[in-house]
């Protein structure tokens, strides 16, 4: 009885008088604690994580990485997430994580995590994103993740994961992106589990060891968007036509596998470049540039000769047969001379030696000679015959070699060149792609004239090549060229002046301040239009052509702001003409110089791949740069910062501007946290907002091959607003 007593008295004692380590810490508070105690904290950065994880505070809630939310039935706030990446931490997931019966958010990618991720953190049954890509984990995917009733966001991608694909996965109907990229997942990819995914936008398989054919019911998957990436594993067999059901904007990215067979044509796969199916050996047909027919009909002669075609070898050809197939062939080379010939003089009879190219030599005795061939609008078909077009580009450059020249590209738009020299005009920027003036001529229409420079007087006819390529792009979004002029010491080009400023401007103002002026109507327009503009330079101009430099500064508006592409396919020009085009020459001193309203930059719209030296500028460039402008025109904060800014930051600057917009999406913070806030009272805009922002992040993935075409980011913003 003593001993009973005694023991009683000792634990009301410990009781009493250690209160902290009984009823201090909140039970979740607790279960995050163990994720401390599994962590290895001897390095300086996890000690920092941790420096304010105390056991004796009575809530979790302002420790760091941390986030707290109310719930109703209970006094004090629960843990909703816990975001602590990128901090290199040495660890493994603790099991207790599970009991977070509330946490909805988990981001603990990019550290050095190990082991196998617990079943028991599924009993967690709030949880709807789950970040654990970028470590060193283990094991095989658990089968228990499906019981999570809100999953959304499962991002396992770049760890150790080995094992199949549970078929489980089917439970998983909530799942809107499925990325478990570059693991070591093997076996086959399941069918039956994809049809009922209907909310899947993003699923990316790529760089595992899965083998197989790939399932039909992928095609099934109607919600998907961005790439659907299977890349880099072992799947062989043929390319299903179930994938053409996809929706258009979708892309494929099947490279490097074992796939056969012919490439099918339907739906989906007209909108797919060769780069989706590169490093497949035995696959065929467009947009390949390999034929089946030619591959397998070799292969079969091959293999198996036809009794004819080796009587035929054997014997060869009847001496008659050979002097009837030599008298055909000669009668029909006659045949086609003749009517050569006949074109020739009637095509020369009916032109007048006369071209459409409207080069001609202004302020000239000449009279003008009424030309019959096709022209459109006053500018040449593209249809015509290119040897014309190498013909009379070999007759002005003898021209042109001696005194300078003015050459109209639109013939309906004809001046003298002592009128352009006279006209009154002002700098409206300097860069290296040369000065530009805005000119008024006689009649009161405004053009921008852009000085090239003064050299390469020995690449005339290249120039003429480059300047006609840019002319024939002919589109509503792109600025148009109008005519040039050459001379030895003198390369200037004069385009449509478009009379509102840039973007870039109408942003920021000329002073670098933010402006109120764009709605989101207008913004969506500006996007729309850029998009169609830039699209139409990827997939059907002359070229295909590539920008190369797209940012606000080089987006024109007009009075109703319809956006126009300006500065394309200039780098090639400058490199011809050779010199400085700021310095010197004709335009420079017959024009007065005013300091440029452009201040040089940071150009940070620029692609990742961009920025290593000497590499050659790619459509996906330019894909990318255009997701970096609409995520200013959707936030209202520039990534472009200036020399002399980086003392003077203002919270409408953000160098990363991407990396910041992800990180606000992976940590869920409210979309009013990051839309300009000049758009706040346009809530009936959300949901286009909230499209028009998974439409830049798509383009601005660090990826190139990830990234969509413009053709296909330009078809997801016509979807808005209509």
């Amino acid at each position: 009885m003593k001993t009973h007593l005694l023991i009683f008295f000792f634990l009301c004692f410990c009781f009493f008088n250690s209160p902290k380590l009984s009823v201090s810490l909140s039970p979740d508070g607790l279960s995050l604690l163990s994720l401390k105690s599994a962590i290895d904290v001897s390095s300086s950065s996890a000690a920092s994580v941790f420096s304010d994880w105390n056991d004796n505070d009575p809530t979790p809630c302002h420790w760091s990485g941390v986030s707290c939310m109310n719930i109703s039935g209970f006094p004090d706030p629960r843990v909703v997430g816990v975001a602590i990446s990128g901090k290199n931490l040495r660890g493994y997931i603790p099991s207790e994580l599970g009991s977070l019966v509330y946490l909805r958010r988990l981001n603990l990618h990019n550290n050095n995590l190990y082991g196998s991720i617990p079943d028991q953190l599924f009993n967690a049954t709030s949880l709807h994103s789950i970040f654990l890509y970028g470590n060193n984990l283990s094991g095989s995917l658990p089968p228990s993740i499906c019981n999570l009733p809100r999953i959304q966001n499962l991002d396992l991608s770049n760890n150790s994961l080995s094992g199949s694909l549970p078929d489980n996965l089917k439970n998983c109907r909530q799942l809107q992106r499925l990325i478990l990229a570059k693991n070591k997942i093997s076996g086959e990819i399941p069918t039956g589990i994809w049809p009922v995914m209907e909310n899947l936008i993003q699923l990316d398989l790529s760089a595992n060891e899965f083998k197989g054919s790939i399932p039909n019911d992928l095609g099934e998957l109607q919600s998907l968007s961005g790439t659907l990436n299977l890349s880099f594993n072992h799947l062989s067999g043929r390319v299903p036509k179930s994938l053409g059901n996809l929706p258009v904007t979708v892309s494929f990215d099947l490279r490097n596998n074992n796939l056969s067979g012919e490439i099918p044509q339907t739906g989906s796969f007209s909108n797919q470049g060769p780069t989706a199916f590169l490093n497949n050996p035995l696959l065929c047909g467009f947009p390949l540039q390999k034929s089946c027919k030619d591959s397998t009909g070799n292969q079969q002669e091959t293999q198996n000769p036809s009794p004819e075609s080796y009587k035929t070898r054997k014997k060869g050809l009847s001496p008659g047969l050979i002097v009837l197939i030599s008298a055909a062939d000669a009668a029909g080379v006659a045949f086609i001379g003749l009517v050569v010939v006949y074109v020739y003089w009637k095509k020369k009879d009916s032109n007048g030696g006369c071209s459409c190219t409207g080069k001609g030599k202004f302020g000239g005795n000449e009279k003008g000679k009424r030309c019959s061939c096709a022209c459109l609008n006053g500018f040449r078909n593209d249809d015509e015959s290119e040897e014309e077009e190498e013909t009379t580009t070999t007759t002005t450059a003898e021209r042109g070699r001696g005194e300078g020249e003015l050459v109209a590209i639109d013939k309906g738009f004809t001046f003298e060149l002592d009128e352009l020299l006279r006209a009154s005009a002002y700098v409206l920027g300097k860069s290296g792609l040369g000065i530009v003036y805005k000119v008024v001529l006689g009649n009161g229409i405004p053009v921008a004239v852009r000085r090239l420079g003064e050299g390469g007087e020995q690449r005339y006819k290249e120039f003429v090549t480059e300047v006609q390529s840019i002319s024939k792009v002919k589109h509503p979004n792109v600025v148009k060229l109008r005519a040039y002029y050459w001379a030895p010491d003198e390369k200037l080009l004069i385009s449509d002046f478009i009379s509102n400023g840039n973007l870039a401007n109408a942003l920021r103002g000329r002073n670098g301040q933010p402006t109120s002026s764009l709605s989101w109507t207008t913004r969506l327009r500006i996007s729309k239009g850029t998009a169609r503009g830039l699209a139409y330079l990827h997939e059907c101009s002359p070229r295909k052509f590539v920008h190369g430099d797209v940012k606000p500064s080089n987006i024109l508006l007009d009075n109703e702001f319809n956006p126009y592409i300006s500065d394309f396919g200039l780098n090639r020009l400058i490199n011809i003409t050779g010199n400085n085009p700021s310095s010197g020459g004709l335009m420079g001193g017959a024009l007065p110089y005013m300091k440029s309203v452009q201040t040089d930059r940071v150009n940070n719209y620029r692609a990742p791949e961009a920025r290593v030296p000497a590499g050659r500028p790619t459509q996906k460039w330019d894909v990318y740069s255009f997701g970096v402008v609409l995520l200013e025109l959707l936030t209202g904060k520039s990534p472009e910062l200036s020399p002399t800014s980086s003392s003077s930051s203002t919270s409408n600057e953000v160098p990363d501007l991407v990396r910041w917009v992800k990180k606000g999406f992976e940590e869920e913070n409210p979309l009013s946290d990051m839309v300009d806030p000049m758009l706040l009272q346009e809530v009936h805009a959300k949901k286009e907002v909230l499209a028009a922002f998974h439409v830049a992040l798509a383009c601005t993935e660090s990826d190139p091959e990830i990234r969509p075409r413009m053709k296909n980011v330009s078809e997801n913003l016509e979807r808005l607003g209509t």
